[in-house]
C-alpha cells in the first residue's frame, strides 16, 4: 500500500470522526442553546454530512466492515486489508483527539461524558430522549442492538455497492452524497436501539481515546465488542452477498 493511499484513509476517517463525534459533543454539551434545542435529527444530519465531507475531501475507505466486505468480494486486495484497517483506526483515534481539543472545556466541566461511542452511557441517552435514558436506549436488549446493527450495515453495504455498480454510472459522481443520505436514513429509521455504529473504526477508535481521556464505563460488559464492532464485520460481507443475489447481473 502506497503512503499516499494510507494517508488518504487516515484523513478520510479523521474527517468522519471529527465531524461525526463533533456533532454528538455539540448536542450533548449544548454550549449555546438549551438541550431541548438539539435533538436526534441534529445528530443524524451531522453524521450524514460528516460521511459526505469525508468522501468529498479524501474519497478513501473509512469503514473496516466495508473494507473487509470488499476484500471478500475481490475488489480490495487482501494484501491491503490490514494496512487500510489500521489507517482507519488511526484516523478515528485522531479524530476523537481533535473533538477533545475542540470541546475540551465543556467536556471537562461535564465530567468527560461519553461523546465518543455508541451504546449505553453515550450522551445521546440523556439528550434526544428528553433527559432520561431509562425507557429508551436502556430498554433495548443486547440482541436487539445486534439486530439493528446488522440490518443497518447490510443497507449501508447495499448503498455502497449500488453507487459503484456500473449499471448506475450516471450517479457515480454523487457517491458521497448518496452514501451520506443512506447513513442519514439508517440513523433516522434504525438508529434507536444501538446508536447505529455500522462502522467498527467509528466506534472503537474514539472509544479507546475516551478511555485515555478519562470517560468511565466505556468497556464495561461485552456491549462494546458485539453490536458496534463484530456485527458490522459480519453484516457487511452478508450484505455484499445479498446484493449480488438480489441485484447482480443476470
Amino acid at each position: 500500500m502506497k503512503p499516499k493511499e494510507f494517508i488518504a484513509v487516515v484523513v478520510s476517517t479523521f474527517v468522519l470522526i471529527i465531524l461525526g463525534d463533533g456533532v454528538v459533543a455539540n448536542v450533548g454539551l449544548a454550549p449555546r442553546l438549551a438541550g431541548s434545542a438539539y435533538n436526534w435529527n441534529t445528530i443524524t444530519l451531522g453524521w450524514a454530512f460528516a460521511v459526505i465531507a469525508a468522501g468529498v475531501i479524501a474519497g478513501a475507505d473509512n469503514n473496516p466492515a466495508v473494507t473487509f466486505a470488499m476484500a471478500v468480494r475481490g475488489q480490495t486486495p487482501w494484501s491491503k486489508l490490514l494496512p487500510i484497517i489500521l489507517a482507519e483506526f488511526i484516523g478515528a483515534f485522531l479524530g476523537a483527539v481533535a473533538v477533545y481539543l475542540v470541546y475540551r472545556d465543556g467536556l471537562i466541566a461535564a465530567g468527560m461524558p461519553n461523546v465518543w461511542s455508541t451504546g449505553p452511557g453515550s450522551v445521546f441517552g440523556n439528550t434526544f430522549w428528553g433527559g432520561d435514558s431509562s425507557g429508551a436506549l436502556g430498554s433495548y436488549s443486547l440482541l436487539t442492538a445486534c439486530v439493528a446493527e446488522f440490518f443497518g450495515t447490510v443497507i449501508l453495504m447495499w448503498g455502497v455497492l449500488a453507487v459503484g455498480d456500473s449499471r448506475n454510472a450516471s450517479i457515480s459522481n454523487l457517491g458521497p452524497f448518496i452514501v451520506g443520505g443512506i447513513v442519514l436514513v439508517i440513523g433516522l429509521c434504525l438508529g434507536g436501539p444501538s446508536g447505529y455504529s455500522i462502522n467498527p473504526a467509528r466506534d472503537l477508535g474514539p472509544r479507546l481515546f475516551g478511555l485515555l481521556a478519562g470517560t468511565k464505563g466505556l468497556f464495561d460488559g461485552i456491549y462494546w465488542l458485539l453490536p458496534p464492532v463484530l456485527i458490522p464485520m459480519v453484516a457487511a460481507p452478508v450484505g455484499g452477498y445479498l446484493y449480488d443475489l438480489f441485484f447482480g447481473k443476470k
